[in-house]
């Protein structure tokens, strides 16, 4: 069994140090290198290697896997057959032929900045504090005044083998500096030791930090704007919820996305202040900024207190404006050799008063876009407050945004999930056929929204699904109107809108007629019939508004075709959710929303029904011991078959694939078969 080597295991503690802090870079951004000696397993001989940081990854959570591994001999011979600025994206592909062993990762365009600087450990971070002085008009002249020698400005150049090449004849012209300030774009530096390399970095990012703070102007975005402060934190979330679905649609013209909310001290203060809107129109400079961000954001141009109405309104008039006014910088810019446009819709969306909304193909990327953005607020902050934000020109962002090299990787991106970019709300999803569709849903890549009676539990079932990122838990009583708008706020809220409903709470209570009381009746009636209709109602405002279509599912049951004994409230409740299908997909098939049902029949493992009592009863009308009324359902049944919940689960997402994209009004039996509940 190998060893990690010890100069790749430093590099992988200070990375991961580094990367946990995000003073110091932001995700997935930037990356850092050793220089150590390893034998050859072929000659036996000792030979210098490079491990760097591989394409893609995050220092915070680098591991071994996540390094590239280089023979440093090979890579630095690359200057001898380099052919020149013009031709500097082909010595990507040639480092394949430099690296060593097996595995590993993918080397990334930086990977030059680190083999040819003769340093033996070295970082190339973006901190707020570093890219504000790198983004600053006269970022020049602060870099001397604020470092001294230590420190070198390095004027903007894209990333590359020229950087690499410039940056590393810094170095041997300049031998009491630790590192340099990378124009428009971010920090590098360097130690004989990873201790020093790190030290430096620290240095560089604290120094620039302290410097910003004793020096910066007082309003560095311009005095506050009247109108446009925080609104309160009650009304605040009331109308991000109330705007999210027409801004996620917005966002989704050209392909659907996720969303994400944020409403920190950060963003509102920016949008508080006179400067905002040419600081927006301005854009990103940091090429990690804008790759997530697109160049610019769209920025509504109301005041907090506008109503939803007028804000909604003019949202839709800027969405116009904005897709025409990134077609125009396309147009610009691109070159027969260009690639296609990748989609004209903004990334990110600011409301005064209110927040961010930044979207992406999953809720991670959706919220990195967001932490992304509020970096380059806080580089805005530094740049202005010592001087004018001044990021690269137009040009240079469109020669990265649609790099080749860039869009090979987009390229090399697996293929998404059947349900990738869908968000579903599941209720009474904490336990049963509930939790074993949200867990389907969310395995064939959906966000998910578990709703359920219990906060704790239905948290705890989004905990067992994944992150925050993947599966969310909420409180919710599905017969109050006002609890059921609450979760419907919570979803769009977390993931920005909602696409696919299942209506699966419901209870039973197993009374003969007489037996049946009013508030038995009331009770059944209020969260299946009930419940279903207000779910259904609050949900299908959001599609609608999206414009993206959806989908509603229905848990019904067998026994909304079957009259069975000592069932009336359960039936007939069941019978009001069956005809809603039929109803609802009449009048939402307009809009693209497909409403269809299940009809499921014993299910007795893991259902919360059947565990209060339901099964009980059952197993004595039936005659058979309660546990084994699995068994019992099973042989009555004409495939003899138990049915279990992720069977159910397994038709919901049946009705909400591609596959059945042309289905709507159907109810599928999931009971291995009962002929008195064949659907005629």
């Amino acid at each position: 069994m190998s060893t990690l080597n010890s100069a790749a295991a430093e590099l992988i503690a200070r990375s991961n140090r580094l990367g946990a802090d995000p003073k110091n870079t932001n995700y997935a951004g930037g990356n850092t290198s050793a220089k150590g000696t390893e034998t050859d397993p072929v000659t036996g001989q000792d030979v210098e290697l490079l491990w760097v940081k591989g394409s893609g990854g995050d220092l915070g959570t680098l591991k071994e896997s996540g390094l590239a591994v280089l023979r440093l001999d090979r890579m630095r011979a690359l200057v001898d057959v380099y052919p020149g600025v013009e031709r500097e994206d082909e010595m990507v592909a040639a480092f394949d032929y430099c690296l060593h062993g097996k595995g590993g990762a993918a080397p990334s365009i930086d990977t030059a900045m680190h083999g040819l600087v003769d340093a033996a450990h070295v970082d190339h971070l973006h901190p707020d504090s570093g890219i504000a002085i790198a983004t600053a008009a006269d970022g020049e002249q602060l870099t001397t005044t604020i470092f001294g020698d230590k420190v070198v400005w390095v004027p903007w150049r894209r990333p590359g083998f020229q950087l690499g090449l410039d940056i590393a004849e810094i170095k041997a012209k300049n031998p009491q500096a630790i590192g340099c300030i990378l124009g428009g774009h971010g920090i590098t530096a360097w130690g004989d030791t990873s201790e020093e390399a790190e030290a430096s970095s620290l240095w560089i990012i604290d120094t620039a930090a302290a410097y910003i703070a004793e020096h910066s102007k007082a309003e560095p975005f311009g005095p506050a704007l009247d109108g446009y402060g925080a609104l309160p934190a009650a009304e605040r979330l009331a109308k991000a919820a109330a705007l999210a679905p027409t801004i996620r649609g917005i966002a989704s013209q050209d392909r659907p996305m996720v969303g994400h909310f944020a409403d920190t001290d950060v963003v509102l203060d920016f949008l508080a202040a006179a400067e905002h809107p040419r600081l927006a129109e301005l854009g990103t400079s940091c090429p990690d900024h804008f790759l997530r961000t697109k160049v610019k954001p769209l920025v509504l141009d109301l005041p907090a207190d506008a109503s939803v109405e007028d804000s909604i309104a003019r949202l839709k008039e800027l969405a116009v404006s904005y897709r025409e006014d990134y077609q125009g910088y396309y147009d610009r810019n691109a070159t027969p050799e260009s690639p296609a446009i990748r989609g004209a819709d903004p990334l990110i969306v600011l409301v005064p008063g209110v927040g961010m909304f930044s979207y992406g193909k999953d809720k991670q990327t959706a919220r990195v876009a967001g932490e992304f953005y509020t970096n380059a607020i806080n580089v805005m902050r530094g740049a202005e407050g010592l001087s004018t934000y001044a990021p690269i020109d137009e040009a240079e962002k469109f020669r990265i945004e649609y790099w080749a090299l860039e869009e090979a990787k987009l390229q090399r991106m697996p293929k998404p999930k059947p349900l990738a970019t869908r968000v579903a709300l599941v209720t009474g999803a904490a336990s049963g056929i509930g939790k074993a569709t949200a867990e389907k849903l969310a395995a064939e890549g959906a966000c998910v929204v578990i709703g359920d009676l219990s906060l704790e539990k239905a948290q705890a079932a989004a905990a067992e699904i994944g992150t925050a990122d993947v599966a969310v838990g909420v409180q919710v009583d599905v017969s109050n109107a006002d609890a059921v708008q609450a979760m419907v706020d919570a979803a769009v809220l977390a993931f920005g809108g909602v696409d696919l409903v299942v209506n699966n709470a419901g209870l039973s209570l197993s009374r003969s007629l007489l037996e049946t009381t009013e508030k038995d009746w009331d009770l059944q009636h209020d969260v299946m019939a009930k419940g279903s209709f207000l779910v259904s109602k609050a949900t299908a405002k959001v599609m609608i508004e999206q414009e993206l279509g959806g989908d509603i599912v229905y848990i019904s049951s067998k026994n909304s075709i079957f009259a069975g004994p000592n069932n009336v409230a359960y039936g007939a409740a069941k019978a009001d959710q069956a005809h809603q299908v039929r109803l609802l997909a009449a009048e939402l098939g307009e809009h693209g929303i497909k409403v269809n049902g299940v009809n499921p029949d014993g299910v007795v493992q893991g259902s919360g029904i059947f565990a209060s009592g339901w099964g009980a009863n059952r197993a004595a009308v039936y005659g058979v011991e309660e546990q084994d009324l699995g068994k019992f359902y099973a042989q009555r049944t004409i495939l003899k078959r138990e049915v279990l919940p992720a069977n159910i689960a397994n038709a919901v997402y049946v009705l909400c694939t591609a596959e059945l994209s042309h289905t709507t009004g159907l109810h599928i039996p999931v009971d291995a078969g009962v002929a008195a509940a064949f659907l005629r």
